[in-house]
C-alpha cells in the first residue's frame, strides 16, 4: 500500500460506489430483534452475534464469539503492523420497542424511508447502535476490498447487554484485559453536534446518586391535633433540599468544587463559535431562563459544570382530593452529575454531612441506594484527537468540535480504569434520532458519510 493519504481516495470512492451494497447489509442486521433486557428474546442477541462474528471473520479478521453469564461478546483482531492499535467498541443490543402501536411500521422490517428533511433508515436499533456500528466495520471493508489491508492494526469489541446495564462487561474486560488492550479505543455511541457539524466527546460527566429518607413521629398524624407541635419530615426534607443551591445556583456542599476544572480559552472559544442558542434550547420545552450557576453560558451547564438535582419526592397523602395528614415519612432521590476530578464519594459523605446538620432531634435520617462513579477527560494533547478533528472536517461541510456531554457512557470510564486507554468518542447520530423510542431512525447521510469519516480516521491515525 502506498502512504495512507494517498491511498484514500480510492477508498471513498469504492465507499460510495458500494453503498446499496453497506445499507443492505445493516438492514439485514436490523432484521434481528436483539432485545437484550427481555429474556424472550436471547436467541436474538445470540443470532446477532453470530451475524457479526461471520461479517468480520469474512474481512480476514480473527474473529471470536465470547459467551458469558448474559449475552455473547464479539472480538476480532486485525494483523499485527506497527504504529497505533485501535479497540473499536459498540454494543450490538437495542432497546425494547414498546409502545409498538406507535410505530409507523413494523420495528424489525427495517427501510429507507424519505422525509421532509431527507432519506433515513427507519429501523430499532438503526442509530443505537447498530447503524453507528456497521459505519465502522464498513470503513474497514473499504480499506480491505482496495488495498487488502488496513493503514493501522484494528481490534473491534461489541457487547450485547449496553441496554441493559452491562452486568457481564467489567468482569469480561477484567478478564481479558490484556486481549482486549490498544493505544486507544473508539466509541461510536455519541453524535453530531449539529446535522453540518462533527463532534468528538472529550467531557463525559459522572453521576453520584441516593435516596434520602426523612421519618419522624411512628405513624401518619392528624395536623389539627398535631400540627405545630409534631416535627413534621416533609417539612425537615424541603429545607434539606431547599438547601442544596444558593440564590445564584451554585451548590453549597463543602468542597463540591474540589476538581472541578474552567475550561481552557481555546475551548471556550470554540464552543462559542459553535452558535449554541439556549433561548430554542430552553424554548423548545417550555422555558425561558437558565436555572444553573449565574455567569455560566448554557453549553457550560450541560457540559463542562457539575449539577445536583432532585429527581423525585414522596411523602403523606398524594390521592385525590384532600387528607390533612401530617406524614411520618419523607423522601426524595437526588442526583449529582460530576466533572474533572470530582470524587462521587466525597460528594456523597458532603451531602450526609449536610443532611446531618439540618436535622432536627425528632427525626432520623437514612440514605439508601448511594453509588457513584467519575467523571472522564480526554487529552486533547494527544496528537490522535486532532487528527481525528481535522479528518472530520474535511469530510463535513463545517468543522469539527470538541464537545462535551451532559450525559454518562460508562464504557469510556471502564477503557480508563481496566485497560489504561483514552477514547475517541465520535458518532453521527442526530437529536431527532428518536433513540429509545418509537421509529427510530438515522440519516442516511449519516450512515454513507459516517462510513467516509472512518475511512479517513483511519488514515489520519496513521500518521500519530
Amino acid at each position: 500500500m502506498s502512504s495512507p493519504q494517498s491511498a484514500l481516495p480510492a477508498v471513498l470512492d469504492h465507499i460510495d460506489a458500494q453503498i446499496d451494497e453497506s445499507l443492505a447489509r445493516l438492514l439485514d442486521f436490523l432484521r434481528l430483534p436483539s432485545i437484550s433486557t427481555d429474556p424472550a428474546y436471547k436467541g436474538d442477541c445470540d443470532r446477532a452475534a453470530d451475524w457479526l462474528t461471520r461479517e468480520l471473520a469474512a474481512l480476514g479478521l480473527e474473529a471470536r464469539k465470547d459467551v458469558t453469564p448474559g449475552h455473547p461478546m464479539v472480538v476480532a483482531h486485525g494483523p499485527e503492523q506497527s504504529g497505533t492499535h485501535v479497540l473499536f467498541y459498540g454494543h450490538y443490543d437495542v432497546q425494547p420497542v414498546d409502545p409498538l402501536n406507535l410505530w409507523h411500521r413494523d420495528p424489525f422490517d427495517p427501510a429507507v424511508e424519505e422525509t421532509p428533511q431527507g432519506r433515513v433508515i427507519r429501523g430499532r436499533g438503526a442509530a443505537d447502535d447498530k447503524g453507528q456500528l456497521m459505519t465502522f466495520v464498513e470503513a474497514c471493508r473499504a480499506w480491505i476490498a482496495v488495498h487488502g489491508s488496513l493503514p493501522i492494526r484494528v481490534s473491534m469489541f461489541f457487547e450485547g447487554e449496553e441496554e441493559s446495564g452491562s452486568p457481564s462487561l467489567v468482569p469480561y474486560m477484567t478478564e481479558q484485559a490484556e486481549a482486549l488492550k490498544a493505544d486507544l479505543a473508539l466509541i461510536c455511541d455519541t453524535g453530531m453536534f449539529d446535522p453540518e457539524t462533527p463532534a468528538i466527546t472529550t467531557m463525559l460527566r459522572g453521576l453520584a446518586k441516593l435516596e434520602l429518607v426523612i421519618t419522624g413521629p411512628n405513624k401518619d398524624l392528624h395536623s389539627g391535633m398535631f400540627g405545630g407541635a409534631a416535627m413534621n419530615p416533609a417539612r425537615v426534607l424541603a429545607r434539606i433540599l431547599a438547601d442544596l443551591h444558593d440564590d445564584d445556583g451554585a451548590i453549597t456542599l463543602d468542597g463540591f468544587y474540589d476538581g472541578v476544572p474552567e475550561l481552557s480559552n481555546a475551548q471556550r472559544a470554540q464552543w462559542d463559535g459553535l452558535g449554541f442558542d439556549a433561548d430554542s434550547f430552553l424554548g423548545g420545552v417550555g422555558l425561558k431562563v437558565p436555572a444553573g450557576e449565574k455567569g455560566r453560558t448554557a453549553l457550560e451547564m450541560i457540559w463542562s459544570r457539575p449539577t445536583c438535582e432532585i429527581n423525585g419526592m414522596t411523602s403523606g397523602y398524594t390521592g385525590a382530593g384532600f387528607k390533612t395528614v401530617l406524614p411520618s415519612m419523607a423522601s426524595a432521590k437526588v442526583s449529582f452529575r460530576l466533572v474533572g476530578t470530582q470524587d462521587p464519594q466525597k460528594v456523597l459523605d458532603a451531602f450526609r454531612a449536610h443532611v446531618d446538620a439540618r436535622l432536627p432531634t425528632d427525626c432520623k435520617a437514612e440514605i439508601l441506594d448511594a453509588s457513584g462513579a467519575p467523571a472522564s477527560m480526554m487529552p486533547l494533547d494527544n496528537p490522535a484527537f486532532e487528527a481525528a478533528r481535522q479528518a472530520l472536517s474535511n469530510e463535513w461541510p463545517r468543522p469539527a468540535a470538541f464537545i462535551g456531554c451532559g450525559g454518562s457512557i460508562p464504557i469510556a470510564g471502564y477503557f480508563q480504569s481496566i485497560l489504561g486507554m483514552d477514547s475517541l468518542l465520535i458518532g453521527f447520530g442526530r437529536d431527532d434520532d428518536q433513540i429509545h423510542s418509537p421509529n427510530e431512525k438515522y440519516d442516511l447521510e449519516s450512515f454513507h458519510k459516517g462510513i467516509r469519516s472512518w475511512a479517513r480516521i483511519l488514515a489520519a491515525l496513521a500518521r500519530t
